[in-house]
């Protein structure tokens, strides 16, 4: 896998407010695919997900 192909991502719960900084890469849809499941709170649907230059 090459730098190029990943991108930052910030990954915020709206439940308990925690933030994590992770890498990803584009998927086939678009979207940035980082592996992320759940938040500590056990979230694992309702987050904001923002992508860094």
């Amino acid at each position: 896998m090459a730098k190029q192909d990943r991108t930052k991502v910030i990954i915020r719960c709206k439940l308990c407010g925690e933030r994590y900084t992770l890498r990803g890469r584009r998927g086939t849809q678009g979207l940035v695919e980082t592996g992320f499941k759940q938040c500590l709170c056990d979230n694992d649907q309702d987050f904001e997900v923002e992508e860094q230059p």
